[in-house]
């Protein structure tokens, strides 16, 4: 019997779903099946249709706490229940550390790991009622240097560690993991990692020699939130190629 993962009947919540890795996420869950509500600061020009069906988009600053439970309560008064949550909202630009403004620092705190609180918070209950589970989108700059991005980085480790303990407070009715991304080709990775030919020597760091796809990503959200994965939770799942070649190597006899 071939091994499918449906989730028709299930409700998936995904922060910032209206571009890039977070677009990926969406389209995998309405691939599968599951009814998806997104949400974001400024409307999409359009959202995406998969089979004839769309995510429902709703206006919200995931920085606020109060809009987070309003959007929460939307969802499970309009559809019931909620089962999936992905925190995939977030990023940074480059800027150096010693130079930002206080208030810079502040704001990127906030997107990229305080509102991963208030959301986890806030879906608790619904979770806790459907026996659902969350997956919280980190980077490898949660674990490696960032420079340019180091309070991004910072507060990616903060996600993660926040996983790993309301994981173990939640147990066993709430499920939490979460995806520790590499670098992913979206338009914002071109902005950043240059021209063609800048981009396939970046990539050439990559053991797998490539940039994660959107959907790559989409893929390994549903494998933890899928039946799959019952006996997961608390991890931290790599996604990222292999993660990057030791620097030495390349100065090695044998590089």
């Amino acid at each position: 019997m071939a091994v499918e993962i449906d989730f028709s009947g299930k409700v998936v919540a995904v922060t910032g779903g209206t571009r890039g890795v977070g677009a990926g996420i969406v389209a995998r869950f309405l691939e599968a099946g599951a009814e998806v509500e997104i949400c974001g600061r400024t409307a999409p020009a359009e959202l995406p249709m998969i089979d004839g069906r769309k995510p429902v988009f709703s206006q919200v600053d995931v920085r606020d706490p109060e809009q987070v439970a309003a959007w929460v309560a939307a969802i499970t008064s309009r559809l019931g229940r909620l089962d999936v949550v992905v925190n995939n909202a977030g990023g940074a630009p480059y800027a150096d550390f010693a130079t930002a403004s206080p208030r810079f620092h502040e704001k990127i705190s906030a997107i990229n790991f305080l509102a991963t609180a208030y959301v986890c918070q806030a879906a608790y209950e619904a979770l806790k009622a459907s026996r659902g589970s969350i997956v919280n989108i980190s980077s490898i700059s949660a674990r490696r240097p960032s420079p340019g991005t180091a309070v991004y980085g910072a507060a990616k480790a903060a996600v993660e560690s926040l996983t790993g303990s309301i994981a173990v407070e939640w147990a066993p009715d709430v499920r939490v993991n979460a995806i520790s991304c590499g670098i992913v080709a979206t338009a914002g990775s071109e902005e950043h990692y240059g021209s063609p030919e800048q981009r396939a020597a970046v990539a050439a760091t990559i053991p797998r020699g490539v940039f994660a796809t959107p959907s790559e990503i989409g893929d390994a959200c549903l494998m933890l939130a899928s039946p799959l994965a019952a006996h997961i939770t608390g991890a931290v799942l790599a996604v990222d190629g292999g993660g990057e070649w030791p620097a030495f190597l390349q100065h090695t006899p044998n590089s």
